[in-house]
């Protein structure tokens, strides 16, 4: 079965930083997590997107992070509790409707999909679009929950991109000694990047020496979510390998300006 782990795969692959849209771009307009979000996403020219899934009652794989849709969507309840045939009728407004995973991979066969699964139901309804579109080269899974990242990468025929949850997280965070950085790695040993904010209230977390350690180890680094172009920049300096943005458009500008846009 499929693994994570340390090498080269495609998902990462490729000349210049990643620039990601966190759950698309709204263009101001869009609601997070909707296909014309994803749209305007790939209008600015961005390759990778960032999302979140869930699973209805029948075993959809579904675009969206919160597990409760609202009144006002017209169709109310829980993700999990609902059947596809009533989530897929719900009114995100703007005239969006809550995509399934699968729609989303077809409508953008040339995007890059980091999908972050939000709940042990939702594992095997990914797994199953994954493995019929064959879409294993195009997708990064991850999950604040390693076990469920871990059954994910265990389900899957092929190697698949995969970041670290929240328990690498603090492993990385706590490590001052050889010893204690020999635990934070066993604990990344099946990931191929570190997804971290830049700081945790007044607690920097990505460092440069942080990035140092992490490259060293073969892996790369990813800041989310970062929306100030000064921020952008004093990370980049740091030498992270991508950065996840609701600001798709200011983050596209600071990589042009850097010269570092791949577009």
């Amino acid at each position: 079965m499929g693994d994570g782990g340390v090498g080269t795969v495609e998902f990462l692959s490729g000349t210049g930083r990643i620039a990601m849209a966190h759950r698309g771009f709204t263009a101001f307009k869009l609601p997070m997590n909707s296909m014309g979000a994803f749209h305007e996403a790939a209008k600015l020219g961005l390759r990778y997107i960032e999302t979140d899934v869930r699973a209805t009652r029948d075993g959809v794989a579904v675009i969206q992070h919160d597990r409760i849709l609202r009144p006002e969507a017209g169709v109310s309840g829980a993700i999990d509790q609902l059947l596809w045939r009533d989530v897929r009728s719900a009114d995100l407004g703007a005239g969006e409707s809550v995509p399934s995973l699968e729609e989303l991979l077809v409508a953008l066969p040339g995007m890059r999909i980091n999908i972050d699964i939000k709940a042990a139901t939702a594992i095997e309804p990914t797994v199953d679009v994954i493995e019929r579109l064959n879409a294993h080269n195009r997708v990064l899974v991850t999950s604040f929950s390693d076990r469920r990242r871990r059954r994910a990468l265990r389900l899957l025929s092929k190697r698949v991109a995969s970041s670290a949850g929240t328990g690498a997280f603090v492993a990385c965070l706590a490590a001052r000694t050889p010893g204690s950085w020999a635990y934070a790695w066993r604990t990344v040993r099946d990931s191929d990047c570190l997804q971290l904010p830049p700081r945790l209230g007044g607690v920097p977390i990505i460092t440069p020496a942080l990035v140092r350690a992490v490259h060293a180890s073969g892996r790369q680094v990813h800041a989310w979510t970062v929306d100030d172009p000064g921020v952008m920049h004093a990370l980049l300096d740091m030498d992270v390998d991508g950065i996840i943005s609701d600001r798709a458009d200011l983050l596209r500008d600071v990589l042009i300006a850097r010269s570092e846009w791949w577009a």
